[in-house]
């Protein structure tokens, strides 16, 4: 599933865990879905943050790509 997917159904899990008609089983349930789609999507945070790069100019003109942090 992809990240925008996963903070969508973690939105609506947030939702429905705060109404209080659910049952103990449905509220552990969806905790637990919440919980992996919350791993996920910090997962693929981690791994497009890694990817990050910018585009330096160099005096040269030519470009050189660069780890954005180092």
């Amino acid at each position: 599933m992809s990240f925008e997917k996963d903070l969508a159904r973690l939105e609506q899990i947030a939702a429905a865990l705060d109404r209080a008609d659910l049952s103990l089983d449905e509220s552990l349930a969806l905790f637990e879905e919440g919980i992996k789609r919350l791993r996920d999507a910090s997962d693929a945070l981690a791994k497009a943050e890694g990817r990050v790069t910018t585009l330096v100019e160099q005096a040269n003109g030519a470009l050189e790509e660069r780890d954005v942090g180092n």
